[in-house]
């Protein structure tokens, strides 16, 4: 008998995505390779989301709706009903190159001991229109401090795993009913990076990138959050589960991810054009430890300049020459 499951299944979360998802499926759906299902969690949308999913007629789409769980619980939900052997993760609003499926299979597929695959990314803006910038990561020998200090991985489009791998890590906490729970649905942000840490300090697969921009990253300024100071209390928390967990990890490498972190959210404030705040959050990266300044001086001094351009000449003049110094790092 003809085993009817795809091969690979797609989890796009999606909340209020009707001004993006329909670029994202269409793109999904152009990928070379073809035995796939594209699973939409709507994660409590209010918006025309799910009238646009609903619109497809490819028997490849499904969509499965729910109240609000934010982006780990949109996950999970997904996870649970993929029946594909190998599972990747695209945001509602952004995109895949369309030979991105195809070539991590493959790449899964001749390295047995990989667990989860990715590649880099390009950022776009709200139109869709390249913005100049790539996140180029380290993709070979990937250690827990890797994933702790930069998350080579980089964001939650970049993705391709074994649901094997996927399901060494799974755990089902008190209270939960439905489904087990592969990211920590407590975490609004730093899900993602919770994850991979559990996934790679609690098993023996890799973590490998393959070369490439494969995802078309869409950035929103100012949206990502306004909080920026409540993102950093999430990530702190996050890092004390992990302590729990690899605490020899945390005391020989928390400094450093901490000053990684606040130098992230440096530039995020840049981008934001809230000089004094990224400044400050420059300051106390520098503060936290000097190591991100040693292993990566030109991104780091580009910050610290932009922060302090900012700050005292006002966003005017900087959003002249932004593109020169945030393109020069690379980020």
């Amino acid at each position: 008998m003809k085993n009817l499951s795809p091969a690979a299944s797609i989890i796009v979360p999606a909340y209020n995505a009707a001004t993006t998802i329909r670029e994202t499926l269409d793109a999904l759906i152009d990928q070379t390779f073809a035995d796939f299902e594209v699973i939409v969690v709507d994660d409590g949308s209010s918006d025309s989301t799910v009238a646009i999913v609903e619109g497809y007629a490819d028997p490849r789409i499904r969509l499965i709706s729910q109240a609000n769980r934010g982006l780990a619980g949109a996950h999970n939900t997904g996870i649970a009903a993929a029946k594909g052997a190998y599972i990747g993760f695209c945001d509602a609003d952004d995109l895949w190159l369309p030979e991105k499926l195809e070539l991590h299979i493959r790449h899964l597929q001749e390295n047995p001991d990989v667990g989860i695959s990715f590649a880099g990314s390009s950022l776009i803006d709200r139109d869709g229109k390249s913005v100049g910038i790539n996140q180029s990561p380290k993709l070979k020998n990937i250690t827990a401090a890797d994933v702790f200090c930069r998350n080579p991985i980089g964001n939650g489009s970049a993705a391709v795993m074994r649901k094997e791998a996927l399901d060494g890590f799974a755990y089902r906490p008190a209270g939960e009913t439905e489904r087990d729970w592969w990211f920590d649905e407590n975490f609004r942000q730093s899900d993602d990076i919770e994850g991979w840490l559990r996934f790679i300090v609690t098993q023996d697969w890799k973590i490998e990138g393959i070369p490439g921009h494969l995802t078309l990253y869409r950035i929103h300024i100012g949206g990502l959050s306004a909080n920026v100071e409540k993102q950093f209390a999430t990530w702190l928390a996050m890092r004390d589960k992990i302590a729990r967990i690899a605490p020899d990890l945390i005391a020989r490498h928390g400094d450093r991810a901490a000053a990684y972190q606040l130098r992230y959210l440096a530039r995020r404030c840049v981008s934001m054009r809230q000089g004094r705040a990224a400044l400050g959050y420059a300051l106390r990266a520098l503060k936290a430890s000097r190591r991100p300044f040693i292993e990566e001086p030109v991104k780091s001094v580009v910050t610290l300049a932009a922060a302090a351009f900012i700050a005292l000449a006002g966003d005017g003049l900087y959003g002249q020459i932004e593109n020169r110094l945030l393109g020069a790092s690379n980020a």
